[in-house]
């Protein structure tokens, strides 16, 4: 079984064979990218990029509304993936000002985004 594997392997890199007009033998298989992309999947590709490259330039808009304190301590804690008692620790505040300071961002944030809604 393996001699018989390695002699069709050498007969389709001698003929160069990747493909057939004969089912049968199994050649075409190689010829087969299954990894290529349909231009469907390449165009759906090409719009979710375009959809997240302007989820972006909102995200930076919306974190430029923010204060430098908010910006800062969201960036740490959603971005970078710290905690509050992290965040505190590392600022020298208490961890319920890093909370307060968090959820007033996000709620700058979501107002941003809802005024920006109504302007598109």
């Amino acid at each position: 079984m393996r001699r018989e594997e390695n002699n069709r392997t050498h007969k389709i890199w001698y003929h160069k064979a990747y493909y057939s007009l004969d089912c049968e033998d199994g050649i075409e298989n190689c010829a087969f990218d299954l990894t290529a992309k349909s231009p469907e999947e390449i165009l759906l590709e090409q719009e979710e990029e375009q959809l997240f490259l302007a989820t972006l330039e909102h995200l930076s808009g919306a974190m430029n509304s923010l204060t430098d304190t908010q910006a800062r301590r969201i960036h740490a804690r959603y971005i970078l993936g710290k905690k509050l008692i992290e965040i505190a620790a590392e600022e020298g505040v208490s961890v319920s000002v890093v909370q307060q300071t968090v959820k007033s961002g996000l709620k700058r944030m979501r107002n941003y985004f809802e005024k920006e809604k109504w302007k598109e």
